[in-house]
């Protein structure tokens, strides 16, 4: 993974044996691990000296044998310590360190982390003391001490400048951006992290650290919810992958943010296909990245009207570890299960309160909010629907502080609930033009189910203000969009509404009305002055036409299209 100095040669190996380090070295050269991991695998432990276990557990990292590149780079560290080279055993500890830190192993991290300090603390100034350098950084940042961090950052960037390497010096880049993303100083994190994406799309850095650099800096793109960025820095990870040999560590937790970025720009089955890959590529080794894969494919199938495999995408996500909301409680929601949903978002949103891993602004707590305007909305909560519409303004005012910008998806996401609410209590002056703004930014942002959502809420608006022309054109553009997503529910809810009135009876209406204000079959038959069989009859109808299953998903379409 870096340049090693090369100490003398064991004479002991055999002519085989030498052919076969040298086959390994030149594929090496090409990186290709696979075949180099398969050559130096075949040979004689005994015969490999300290810098061909460094390459062995290079091969095995890059082919995903994450404990056989432990269990090598172990073995290197001794040859390195044996014959006294510092520098070297020092850069095997600290990859030591970051592998076992991976893996969730922190004693053991914490004791390789010791032991490349010993080795490189003594020593001249040299490279491999940037990672020392960008660990302290990272502590500093976790403690809050981002003066500390940039200090460390600056002095990795130091070292790296006056010992020659590219490499470290454009992840000393990315680690003073990721400070400045830290402190909420977003703007110029992103700026900054664009010059060390820069330097991996250039082809000016080693295989190991292109991909490295390209993993964080989607990560970074995404936490900071820049579609825009997350989406040409994705793109140029994937090309960068495909001309990588198949043996490729990175490809996974590149392709992952891929995932991400394509579910939200609609391409729903290229989207599913990558995650399906995603899954086989990481689950071996990096279990809780790929559970954000199933996670989103289980929003695909949820959508798309595949209650079952959605059911079955969330459980497995939480299994890997990703806490399935919101979209589980949606689904509980569409199936009827409204008290299960909203204990199952609650929860959620508690957790992330005590900072479970989405922190105020970014698009998973403003998700969570979302969700819950959306079931508030549905159950006629109008107070907590309020709240979370509050906290998500609030949010993208934050959002803007540091991004300086108000367009970005927590403001199309605030704008929405803004509006929701405010149609929810029948204030169309407030409603619409909210309504109006979220849909140009998820139209501007590129994320086409989300604006046909909004759509739909607005032509529910439209026709409560008598624009009923303005309403059947928000319907059709709604209609169009689901029906390229293959969102099957929302596009069959969509054409039933272009059907309204005609297609709901007036005594239907009024049946869903009194649903959709909690009376039971006995108080709507006794107030319209039917049987309750006309009442189950009427209701069988409605749940046909508008294509739902239960009172309370009926509730929800009655709220969300403007039906009360």
């Amino acid at each position: 993974m870096a340049e090693r100095t090369r100490g003398t040669r064991r004479t002991s190996a055999g002519p085989e044996s030498s052919q076969a380090l040298d086959r390994a070295r030149e594929a090496v050269s090409r990186n290709a691990w696979g075949e180099a991991y398969g050559t130096l695998h075949g040979i004689d432990p005994d015969l490999l000296d300290a810098d061909d276990l460094a390459v062995l557990a290079d091969a095995a990292w890059w082919t995903s044998r994450v404990d056989e590149s432990v269990a090598a780079r172990t073995k290197a560290y001794s040859g390195y310590t044996a014959r006294g080279d510092s520098r070297q055993a020092g850069h095997c500890a600290w990859m030591l360190f970051y592998e076992h830190r991976l893996a969730g192993r922190t004693a053991a991290a914490a004791g390789w982390l010791r032991r490349a300090r010993e080795q490189l603390g003594g020593e001249p100034e040299c490279v491999e003391q940037c990672y020392l350098a960008w660990v302290d950084a990272e502590a500093a940042q976790d403690r809050g001490a981002f003066g500390e961090a940039m200090d460390c950052a600056r002095r990795m960037a130091g070292i790296a400048r006056r010992c020659g390497s590219a490499d470290l010096l454009a992840m000393s880049t990315q680690a003073q951006a990721g400070v400045l993303l830290a402190e909420g100083r977003v703007a110029a994190g992103l700026a900054l992290l664009d010059d060390a994406m820069c330097a991996a799309t250039a082809g000016e850095l080693s295989a190991f650290f292109t991909g490295w650099i390209y993993c964080l800096g989607l990560q970074h793109c995404m936490a900071s919810a820049d579609l825009e960025r997350a989406t040409e820095w994705t793109d140029a990870a994937m090309a960068w992958c495909a001309t990588m040999p198949e043996e490729n560590n990175f490809r996974g937790l590149c392709r992952v943010h891929r995932v991400e970025v394509l579910e939200l720009r609609g391409s729903w089955p290229q989207a599913a296909t990558e995650a399906t890959l995603t899954c086989e590529e990481l689950i071996p080794y990096e279990a809780l990245t790929a559970a954000e894969a199933v996670y989103l494919a289980g929003e695909i199938q949820r959508r798309r009207g595949d209650p079952v495999a959605a059911g079955a995408s969330y459980a497995r996500a939480h299994e890997l570890g990703r806490d399935p909301q919101p979209g589980l409680a949606l689904l509980l929601l569409a199936q009827g299960k409204s008290d299960a949903s909203e204990a199952a978002l609650r929860g959620a949103l508690a957790a992330d309160g005590k900072g479970s891993g989405h922190g105020p602004g970014h698009l998973g707590r403003s998700r969570l909010l979302a969700a819950q305007v959306e079931i508030s909305l549905a159950l006629g909560r109008l107070d907590q629907a309020r709240t979370a519409a509050d906290e998500l303004a609030a949010n993208a005012r934050e959002w803007q502080r540091r991004r300086e910008s108000e367009r970005t998806p927590p403001h199309a996401t605030a704008a929405w609930a803004g509006g929701a609410v405010a149609f929810a209590e029948r204030d169309l002056r407030r409603a619409l033009p909210l309504l109006h703004r979220a849909l140009a930014l998820w139209l501007e942002l590129g994320v086409p189910y989300e604006a046909a959502q909004v759509r739909m809420t607005l032509a529910a608006a439209d026709r409560a203000a008598g624009d009923e022309e303005g309403a059947r054109l928000e319907l059709r553009a709604a209609h169009a969009a689901f029906e390229a997503l293959g969102a099957v529910p929302d596009a069959r809810r969509a054409a039933a509404l272009l059907r309204l009135p005609g297609e709901l009876t007036a005594r239907e209406i009024d049946v869903l009305r009194l649903v959709a204000a909690g009376r039971t079959n006995r108080a709507i038959a006794a107030e319209l002055t039917i049987s309750e069989h006309t009442v189950a009859r009427h209701l069988n109808n409605i749940f046909a036409k508008i294509d739902v299953s239960s009172r309370a998903a009926a509730t929800a379409y009655a709220f969300t299209h403007g039906l009360m």
